[in-house]
C-alpha cells in the first residue's frame, strides 16, 4: 500500500516507427460492375483483400479484353496469392450501356445464358418464344443472377408459367466497357490521391493494363507516381505493338517512355493457355518478393520465379528470347522474361530512365523503390508531428526514431548504412520561425548482383606437381 502522493521516474518511451506499405498496386480500368453483389462507387478506389472480396465489389468476367481489372484480380489473388490490392473501376453501367433488341435465347437445363455485359435491371424483359404474350415475372416465373463465369443466368422456376420452355425471348441492356478509354483512365488517374482518405493505404505501384500502351496515358502515369503530394510510387507499363525485342526497344524511344518512375514490360505472359499483361504479373511478383522480405522492397524481382509457362504477343503468337535478346531489352531499360533452365523468371533490374540515366537511386528498381519506401515511411512517421510546436525534444525524437529504424534495416542487411541529419543551413532561424523543418536521410541500399563474372586460367605449373611421384 502506498497511501499519499508518489512520483516515479521512468525512461522516455519512444514510439516504434511503422514502415510504409510495399508492393500494394493501384489497378485502374474497367470491371463488370453490373455483376457485382455490392457495387463499388465508380471512380473511387477500393481495397480488396481476396478474389472473392474483389468479385463482390467489382463483378468478374473472363473477358479480360473488355474488363482488364478482372485480369488483375485473377493474377494478384489467384495466381500469386497476394493481398491486398487497390482497384479503381471507371465503368458505370447505368450510363455506359446500349439496348439489345429482343431475341430468342435457347434454354438448357432450365437456364438461358446471356453475356456478362447484360445488365440485370428493369430493361431485362423475358417473354415466351417469339415474344408473344405478357412478360414473365421475376421471382414467380424465373430468377436472374450472375454465374461464376460472369454470365447473366435466367433460370426458370418449376412453379412458373414458362414451364419447360425450350427457348425464351429476352430483351435487355448491356454495358459498354469500350466506353472506358485510355483518355478516361488518364483523366481519372487523380483518383490515386484518394487512396489515403478512402482506403487508408498508399499504393506504391500504379498499373492500367489494357490502356497503358497509349503514350499520353503513360506520361500521366509517370506524373501520378507522386501520390497525395508526398508519397512515391512506380508506374508499371506495358509496351504494346511490338513483335520483336528490337521493335520493343524502338517503341520505347518512339513513345518517349524514358521516365525514372516508369517500369516498362515486354512481351506478355502465357499461363495455362491464357495471355496476360506482363505489367500485372510484375506487380504481383514485386508484392510477393516484398512480402517475403517483411514488406521491404530491397530485393529485385528479377530472376524470381513467375507464374508462367511461356511468353506471347497480344495475338497469342509465342515469343522465345535468347539470353542476348533479353539482355538487350534490359540494356534499354525494359523488363522482360527468360526461360532459365527449367523455369520462367522475370528478367531486368532497370527502370525506363536507363540507360540515359544510370544513377542507382533512380534507375535500379530495388534501389529506387527503397528510396521511395523509406521516404513514404518517414512521411507517415512525422505526419502526427505536423503542426506541433517546434522544440528540441520534437527534433530529437524524430531523429532518434528514424535512426533506430534505419539501424534495424542495416542489421537485417537491407541497407549498407544510413544516417539522419538536420543541416543547420536548411534549418535557419528564419525557416524555423516560418514553421519549416528539414531533415536529410543519407543511405545506400544494396544493388542486385546483376553481373557475376568468373575468370578461368590455365596454369602449366600444376602439371609437374600432378605428375610427380
Amino acid at each position: 500500500m502506498n497511501h499519499g502522493v508518489s512520483v516515479e521516474k521512468r525512461s522516455t518511451v519512444k514510439t516504434a516507427l511503422k514502415a510504409a506499405d510495399s508492393g500494394i498496386p493501384f489497378y485502374i480500368g474497367a470491371a463488370p460492375l453490373q455483376a457485382a453483389v455490392s457495387p463499388a462507387k465508380v471512380g473511387v478506389p477500393i481495397l480488396c483483400e481476396s478474389f472473392e472480396d474483389a468479385q463482390e465489389k467489382l463483378g468478374y468476367s473472363d473477358d479480360w479484353t473488355s474488363y482488364p481489372l478482372c485480369e488483375a484480380m485473377d493474377v494478384h489473388f489467384r495466381l500469386y496469392g497476394m493481398a491486398p490490392a487497390i482497384f479503381c473501376n471507371l465503368l458505370d453501367p447505368s450510363s455506359m450501356q446500349e439496348s439489345m433488341a429482343a431475341s430468342d435465347v435457347p434454354v438448357k437445363d432450365g437456364r438461358a445464358l446471356l453475356p456478362g455485359d447484360a445488365i440485370h435491371d428493369a430493361s431485362l424483359v423475358v417473354k415466351a418464344q417469339g415474344g408473344t404474350g405478357e412478360p414473365y415475372t421475376e421471382g414467380e416465373d424465373y430468377s436472374a443472377y450472375y454465374g461464376e463465369d460472369g454470365q447473366l443466368v435466367v433460370e426458370l422456376l418449376d412453379s412458373g408459367k414458362a414451364g419447360a420452355a425450350a427457348q425464351l425471348n429476352i430483351a435487355y441492356s448491356k454495358a459498354t466497357p469500350s466506353s472506358v478509354t485510355a483518355d478516361d483512365v488518364a483523366e481519372h488517374l487523380s483518383a490515386v490521391d484518394l487512396c489515403m482518405v478512402t482506403v487508408g493505404r498508399i499504393p506504391d505501384l500504379i498499373c492500367a493494363p489494357g490502356y497503358d500502351g497509349d503514350a499520353a496515358l503513360a506520361a500521366v502515369m509517370a506524373l501520378k507516381t507522386t501520390v497525395s503530394g508526398a508519397f512515391s510510387a512506380k508506374a508499371v507499363i506495358e509496351i504494346e505493338d511490338a513483335d520483336t525485342a528490337a521493335e520493343a526497344i524502338a517503341a520505347k524511344d518512339t513513345l518517349g517512355l524514358t521516365d525514372d518512375t516508369q517500369i516498362l514490360c515486354w512481351p506478355r505472359v502465357l499461363k495455362d493457355g491464357k495471355i496476360y499483361h506482363r505489367s500485372v504479373h510484375l506487380c504481383a511478383l514485386m508484392a510477393r518478393v516484398d512480402q517475403g522480405n517483411g514488406s521491404c522492397p530491397y530485393e529485385s524481382p528479377s530472376n524470381k520465379l513467375m507464374e508462367a509457362d511461356g511468353m506471347a504477343l497480344a495475338d497469342g503468337s509465342e515469343v522465345t528470347l535468347t539470353v542476348d535478346e533479353a539482355n538487350a531489352l534490359n540494356d534499354a531499360g525494359i523488363v522482360t522474361g527468360l526461360h532459365a533452365f527449367d523455369h520462367w523468371v522475370a528478367w531486368g533490374n532497370r527502370t525506363a530512365g536507363f540507360p540515359k540515366n544510370d544513377n542507382p537511386e533512380d534507375t535500379i528498381i530495388p534501389v529506387s523503390r527503397m528510396f521511395a519506401w523509406v521516404g513514404n515511411t518517414v512521411v507517415r512517421m512525422v505526419w502526427d508531428n505536423v503542426d506541433r510546436p517546434i522544440t528540441r525534444r520534437l527534433l530529437d525524437d524524430i531523429i532518434d526514431r528514424t535512426n533506430i529504424w534505419l539501424n534495424g534495416l542495416f542489421g537485417e542487411g537491407k541497407i549498407y548504412g544510413a544516417r539522419v541529419e538536420a543541416p543547420a543551413e536548411e534549418n535557419t532561424s528564419e525557416s524555423l520561425s516560418q514553421g519549416r523543418v528539414c531533415f536529410h536521410i543519407v543511405m545506400t541500399p544494396p544493388s542486385p548482383a546483376e553481373q557475376i563474372e568468373w575468370v578461368l586460367m590455365y596454369d602449366k605449373s600444376i602439371i609437374a606437381s600432378a605428375l610427380a611421384e
